[in-house]
């Protein structure tokens, strides 16, 4: 069945798209807030059951048959609590408010305007509820709504869509974790690849395929000579594979304008913080969110920053 042309650039268009995007945003908020406790719990699990009670996974390195009496009791303590946690995913429970465990009602999960009506808080227990949700959705929604103006009222724009969704969600994670799940960079890459193999990025799969080289490479070699310099590992995978991601998405091209961007912004960012607000010098500051600022304006403005630094 064909859709009617009408709808469909209604859809693309920058209206249709923001809308999406205010849903999207939605979902976001979601997978920000518990990919990161399912991937705590899996890794928690793993411990238990293949490290600390694995006789095999301690010979090889301590010498002996099984763990100490104690680490395996403590193992079994663990796994106890884990047992007490509820099962997570990203569809399932329905969201609630933390303090209180009251479930949300469809008219309280309306983007944007449910925050409005409740006046940020919940309505239950009357817990305020951060103001960060409804601005991930208006986020979303502008950067989709742009989208459609940049790229056109087309089905190929649901890339660049998706490419800013996976962009935003690795930053807003970050940021609150250090953690870029692989579930988040690799589909990047994949889809930076797969678009230009589609021909719908304007890169070619070579350009794709050097960005994702160039991409892992330069910053993995960044972190190398700091680490042999200072003795620091400044750079972590996730790092890499999410500069592998939009060297796929794109290409080799884009990258250095990115990485100029995302490293100046961190800087400043940086010194800020730790002249302004105290922070200290030697806690980790997450660069995720600053190589996302990087990707989103090189979708953007590519050519603009390429002629602004000459490359």
């Amino acid at each position: 069945m064909m859709l009617d042309p009408g709808l469909l650039a209604l859809a693309l268009s920058p209206f249709g798209l923001g809308l999406l995007g205010l849903l999207v945003g939605s979902f976001l908020n979601v997978v920000v807030h518990r990919l990161p406790a399912m991937l705590w719990h899996a890794w928690w699990k793993d411990s238990v059951d293949f490290q600390l009670a694995d006789p095999l996974a301690w010979r090889p390195l301590f010498g002996k048959t099984s763990p100490p009496p104690q680490l395996a009791a403590a193992a079994m303590a663990i796994g106890a609590e884990l047992e007490k946690v509820p099962m997570l995913s990203l569809l399932r429970p329905r969201s609630r408010c933390p303090q209180c465990g009251h479930v949300l009602r469809w008219f309280e999960n309306i983007p944007v305007l449910s925050w409005l009506f409740l006046r940020g808080r919940c309505s239950a227990c009357g817990t305020r509820i951060a103001i960060r949700y409804p601005l991930v959705e208006l986020v979303t929604a502008g950067l989709f709504a742009a989208a459609a103006l940049s790229f056109g009222a087309k089905p190929t724009t649901l890339l660049w869509c998706l490419a800013i969704a996976l962009l935003l969600t690795m930053a807003l994670i970050d940021f609150d974790t250090t953690l870029l799940p692989d579930g988040l960079t690799l589909p990047l890459i994949a889809l930076g690849l797969g678009g230009a193999l589609a021909g719908w990025t304007g890169v070619t799969p070579t350009q794709a395929a050097a960005g994702v080289l160039a991409g892992y490479g330069s910053l993995w070699a960044v972190g190398f000579l700091y680490g042999q310099l200072r003795g620091i590992n400044a750079m972590a995978e996730g790092d890499m594979k999410m500069f592998a991601g939009l060297g796929a998405l794109l290409g080799w091209q884009a990258l250095p304008s990115a990485l100029l961007l995302a490293a100046g912004v961190g800087a400043v960012v940086g010194v800020v913080m730790i002249a302004g607000f105290g922070r200290q010098r030697d806690k980790p500051i997450p660069f995720g969110p600053y190589l996302a600022l990087g990707g989103l304006c090189s979708i953007f403005f590519g050519p603009a920053l390429r002629a602004l630094w000459q490359f």
